[in-house]
């Protein structure tokens, strides 16, 4: 990816990128380039329609997990560079224990879907819902600049769809609104199936990025966006401006790199 081009996905913003007119800007932020140019308004629109028929059960989400399974079926055993994303809702316990199982079912099956929307508009693979928290991942094949811009932006959205999307119909419905936590990191991770059915055994992926991820999402504030240094380091300097290295302490945070042997680093999304 051009660097100017990336420089520019960062500094437009989500919203900007969204309703961008010019193919190739609209290309880039796809991934593929064959999705068709959509404007943020749209996009929006979109969202609301579908959470609106979801909330008055008009509307059934489809399954979005099979991409992943046939494109991991295929890489079994193999090592592949990737950005892995978590995000995670916050305060899922409360609305446990004081929502009606109905629209508990409902909120929790929106947000994982939506999330998963947006995960595929990126170009990303849902690999799995666990709980209240939704698993994207973004293969590198080469690009990890892209890949790395790609999941940064893909999480600027997710928190925009929530914003303007689907907080809005859910208070509306007098629904608790939501909040995520969400957590990037990047490295190697290895295909794995677990059994000998070619078709019907589980696939999964490991790796350190994977669980680091997971832990760095849980460093993040609600509505905060959280990315590991091997992410960090594959994003143009003029992005990483947007980020802050955290500083903790070795109560909150004593996971060492792998590479360096020393604290990993931590760093979050500041914005403009």
């Amino acid at each position: 990816m051009d660097d100017k081009i990336v420089i520019d996905m960062a500094k437009k913003g989500v919203e900007n990128l969204l309703s961008e007119k010019t193919p190739s800007i609209v290309d880039m932020l796809m991934g593929r380039g064959t999705e068709k140019i959509i404007d943020s308004e749209t996009l929006i629109e979109e969202i609301k329609e579908r959470v609106s028929n979801s909330l008055n059960h008009n509307f059934m989400y489809s399954a979005v997990t099979e991409e992943s399974e046939i494109f991991l079926r295929k890489k079994v055993l193999e090592s592949m560079e990737m950005a892995v994303l978590f995000i995670d809702l916050v305060g899922s316990t409360d609305m446990i224990l004081n929502l009606p199982k109905e629209k508990l079912a409902t909120i929790f099956t929106t947000f994982a879907q939506e999330m998963a929307y947006v995960i595929k508009r990126h170009d990303g693979f849902v690999l799995k819902f666990v709980g209240d928290a939704v698993i994207g991942y973004f293969v590198a094949e080469g690009l990890s600049a892209s890949v790395a811009s790609r999941a940064v932006t893909c999480a600027e959205s997710m928190l925009k769809v929530l914003k303007v999307g689907i907080n809005p119909i859910l208070k509306n419905n007098d629904l608790p609104e939501l909040k995520v936590r969400i957590g990037i990191d990047y490295g190697e991770n290895t295909i794995v199936r677990y059994g000998d059915d070619l078709q019907e055994a589980h696939v999964d992926i490991l790796g350190t990025s994977v669980s680091m991820a997971a832990k760095i999402q849980n460093l993040a504030k609600p509505d905060q966006i959280m990315v590991g240094n091997d992410i960090y380091t594959k994003i143009h300097g003029s992005i990483q401006e947007y980020f802050a290295l955290l500083k903790l302490d070795k109560s909150q945070w004593s996971y060492k790199s792998a590479k360096t042997g020393k604290i990993y680093p931590v760093y979050a999304y500041i914005g403009k």
